[in-house]
């Protein structure tokens, strides 16, 4: 695969493009949510068909995240070689860090034992140099294995249907904030550790320039996802087991995740890396690029519209007090301040940012 992406320093500006979207779909999802007061009386949320699709749309943002994480891990120890592990342990123990900084600086959302998205890539990483020792093959098994698992555990923990943002905090269940970081938290490890170790895959296929090979991931994801979703919507797999029936569940949302719904979310992840690397674009041409900029700036971004909009706007009296139009005003306002802010802060290299942070701590 030629790579016209690629910067001088070695990057790949279509993955940072694509950071870049999962930036914009984590940002409009969230603030969608937090800032619109819901339907007018006598009208439901489907009245309102802009934001249903937008809401919808943001839950790729997670899948890229962590799928791309993966990617970052396999690409730097492609480069690096045999020194690159302790770099990637050291900035992932700094990304779980950020995650405990978070809980603490959004009480209204988490606990201080809540399990988010910082805090699974910060743990994948940390695990990553068991995997980048290992061949492909063992890290497809490993992942089938993770998503097999994950129905077990959900299994084991007859963990309900649907989990709120009070059962994702809640601590005092029995295993307390380890059973949030493995089965019931926003992103625990059984199903998203799965989606890193794909994602290392499919960085190996882009350092070696194979993008039928992530092609070939994404094909395999997407037809084992349908095929768990067709049997157990044909009631091959029975829907009372505590194991079957948990494999191919579909339903709104992913909170929790089945594996079923995991395969397709990382065969959507997957089938834009391949879009992204196979088709060069203006929207990644060059390292001004605005969704390149939102994307180099991304944990930033994620860190600071958390604790902006889910806290801040409570004592301004915006939390959940807007109308459609006004949330999409400022959701659209807020969006294009990220763009200029991160346009100016890519002149001086990002210096300071969150990323700038774990670069430092992993030397």
């Amino acid at each position: 695969m030629a790579d016209p992406h690629a910067t001088s320093s070695a990057r790949i500006l279509a993955l940072d493009a694509l950071r870049g979207v999962a930036v914009f779909l984590m940002i409009e999802q969230h603030l969608g949510v937090w800032l619109w007061r819901g339907p007018a009386r006598g009208r439901t949320v489907f009245d309102y068909p802009h934001l249903v699709v937008f809401n919808a749309l943001g839950g790729l943002a997670a899948p890229l995240f962590v799928t791309l994480a993966g990617i970052g891990a396999a690409l730097f120890a492609a480069r690096r070689g045999p020194g690159a592990g302790p770099v990637i342990v050291r900035r992932g123990l700094a990304l779980m860090a950020l995650g405990y900084a978070l809980n603490l600086l959004t009480p209204s959302w988490f606990r201080w034992g809540s399990w988010f998205v910082l805090h699974m890539m910060g743990f994948a990483m940390v695990l990553s140099p068991v995997f980048l020792a290992r061949r492909d093959r063992t890290i497809v098994a490993a992942a089938a294995l993770v998503l097999v698992g994950t129905a077990a555990l959900q299994g084991a923990l007859d963990t309900p249907p649907v989990l709120t943002n009070a059962r994702m905090a809640n601590l005092h269940m029995p295993g307390g904030p380890l059973r949030l970081a493995l089965a019931e938290g926003q992103f625990p490890i059984f199903p998203w550790l799965a989606f890193f170790l794909l994602g290392i895959v499919a960085g190996r296929a882009v350092a070696g320039h194979q993008p039928r090979r992530i092609a070939h991931l994404f094909a395999g994801c997407a037809a084992a996802g349908l095929a768990l979703a067709a049997a157990h919507a044909a009631g091959l797999l029975p829907h009372d087991h505590p194991l079957l029936g948990r494999l191919g569940r579909i339903r709104l949302g992913f909170y929790p995740a089945s594996p079923a719904t995991a395969l397709l979310l990382c065969a959507a992840a997957l089938g834009l890396v391949t879009l992204a690397l196979t088709h060069p674009s203006r929207l990644w041409a060059r390292p001004t690029a605005p969704l390149v900029t939102l994307g180099r700036g991304s944990l930033t971004l994620l860190f600071a519209h958390v604790v902006l909009f889910r806290e801040w706007t409570r004592p301004l009296g915006l939390w959940h007090a807007n109308d459609a139009p006004r949330a999409l005003a400022i959701l659209a306002g807020f969006l294009v301040a990220c763009v200029l802010l991160t346009r100016a802060w890519q002149r001086v290299g990002y210096r300071y940012g969150a990323e700038w942070l774990l670069r430092r701590a992993g030397g």
